[in-house]
């Protein structure tokens, strides 16, 4: 059971995504060229390496080791900073502005991969925790 409504815990995300993840280190790797599908699902991308090696594009990464850090450390920084000053007036105007992007999103939903009510990846070891 959650201590906050579903409207709350919505929009709290919401927010949370928009202030730690959306306006971060995650822009910068989004930005660039996107290839040139014409199935839609990038099956008839192909990508050629600088030592001549051609792989589909669902077999390359997309991200590397290096920026996974700097994004990773950018988020952490940022739930910090959001959880540390989240009471401070001054990051309220902050968070209120970051609230007007959020309204047109989809509404969030439980991550079945993290759902402690049903059978997922995590299950046994939130069972065995709680013991």
């Amino acid at each position: 059971m959650s201590l906050f409504d579903k409207k709350h815990c919505a929009e709290f995300a919401k927010t949370l995504t928009a202030m730690c993840v959306r306006n971060a280190e995650i822009e910068h790797i989004h930005a660039g060229k996107a290839p040139i599908t014409k199935t839609g699902d990038y099956s008839d991308v192909k990508i050629i390496d600088a030592e001549g090696n051609e792989f589909s594009w669902h077999e390359a990464s997309h991200i590397s080791d290096n920026e996974m850090k700097i994004l990773m450390k950018g988020i952490v920084n940022r739930l910090y900073t959001f959880f540390m000053q989240g009471d401070d007036p001054r990051f309220d105007k902050n968070m209120e502005y970051q609230k007007r992007f959020t309204h047109k999103w989809d509404e969030p939903e439980i991550d079945k991969n993290l759902d402690c009510t049903k059978e997922n990846p995590f299950s046994e070891i939130c069972s065995n925790n709680s013991k």
